[in-house]
C-alpha cells in the first residue's frame, strides 16, 4: 500500500492492490487521511478467522503507527527498491553492482518460473527456498565481507546500498519464509500512477465527493486491467444490467461478468 500526495492542502490519494484466490483488486482512497490510516479502515473489517495479511511496503515508517494495535502484520520491504541502490552507483562499481544485480536477477528469474507454473503459495516458497535460499545466502555472506576485510568505504555510494540491504536483510528475504509473500512492492507502485494519470486528466477534483468518485471508478478499471478485463466494455455492460447486478453483486465482479453475462444470455435465449 502506498500514498500519494496531492497538493499542498494535505489531500493524499492511497493505493491498496489485493492479491487473493487467483485475483487482484485495487482500491483507491483520496482524502486527508494517510496510508496506515486508510489500511488500518481496511483492515478492521477482516474477519477474525482469516490468516494474519502481510505487507511488502517500501516506506513502512509511515504506515505502521496507525495500523490496529492488536493486528499481527508480517512486514516485508521491497526487494526492487534495495535492487535500484546498487543500479545508481553501478557506474562508479561495475563488479561489485554487477554481481549483486545478478545475484538478484537470478532470485527474480526463479520468481517468474514459479509464477509461469503456476505455483500454490505454499510451492512457491518450497521453490524458492530451494532455489532462491543459497544465492540469497551467498549474496549476504559477500555482502557481510565487504565491510568485515575493510574492502568498502561504509560512507561511500556503495557502502550505503549494502548497508541498506543488510539492515532490512529479513524484512527483504520475506519471500523466503512466508508463503505468497512477495518481492517487492511494484504492483502498488504501478497502481499509483494511473492515479497520477488521472489528476492530470482532471485537473484536481473540484469537490471530495467528485474525488470519492474519480476513486471508485479507478478502483473499477485499474482491477479490470489487474484480472484481464476490458474496463469499457465491463462498464457498459453493469450500466445495461443493472438490476440484476443489484440482486447479486458477486456475479458481475470483473474476472466472472462475461461467465455471467453468458449465462444469462442462455436463459434468456431458453425462455
Amino acid at each position: 500500500m502506498r500514498t500519494l500526495r496531492r497538493n499542498v492542502r494535505e489531500v493524499f490519494t492511497s493505493g491498496i492492490v489485493s492479491i487473493g484466490e487467483g485475483h487482484r483488486i485495487g482500491v483507491y482512497f483520496t482524502g486527508r487521511k494517510h496510508a496506515g490510516e486508510n489500511l488500518a479502515d481496511v483492515l478492521k473489517q477482516r474477519r477474525r478467522a482469516w490468516k494474519r495479511p502481510s505487507r511488502c511496503a517500501m516506506r513502512c515508517h509511515a504506515i505502521c503507527p496507525s495500523c490496529p494495535k492488536k493486528l499481527e502484520i508480517m512486514v516485508g520491504h521491497c526487494l526492487a527498491h534495495a535492487r535500484r541502490h546498487f543500479v545508481e552507483v553501478t557506474p562508479n562499481f561495475p563488479q561489485e553492482c554487477r554481481f549483486v544485480l545478478e545475484s538478484l536477477g537470478e532470485v527474480y528469474g526463479y520468481d517468474e518460473a514459479a509464477r509461469a507454473q503456476c505455483l500454490s503459495p505454499e510451492q512457491r516458497l518450497h521453490f524458492h527456498q530451494e532455489r532462491s535460499k543459497p544465492v540469497m545466502e551467498k549474496l549476504h555472506l559477500w555482502l557481510g565481507a565487504q565491510f568485515d576485510e575493510r574492502k568498502v568505504e561504509p560512507n561511500s555510494g556503495l557502502g550505503t546500498a549494502i548497508s541498506y540491504l543488510l539492515k532490512y536483510w529479513d524484512r527483504l528475504t520475506l519471500f523466503l519464509r512466508q508463503p505468497g509473500a512477495p518481492l517487492d512492492n511494484n504492483v502498488c507502485e504501478r497502481a499509483l500512477k494511473k492515479s497520477i494519470l488521472h489528476r492530470k486528466n482532471s485537473l484536481f477534483y473540484k469537490t471530495r465527493n467528485g474525488a470519492q468518485m474519480g476513486d471508485l471508478f479507478m478502483s473499477l478499471i485499474h482491477t479490470c486491467a489487474l484480472n484481464g478485463a476490458d474496463p469499457f466494455d465491463y462498464l457498459n455492460q453493469l450500466q445495461r444490467h443493472a438490476e440484476e447486478l443489484k440482486q447479486a453483486p458477486s456475479e458481475w465482479l470483473p474476472w466472472n461478468y462475461r461467465e455471467t453475462l453468458a449465462r444469462t444470455g442462455a436463459l434468456l435465449d431458453a425462455a
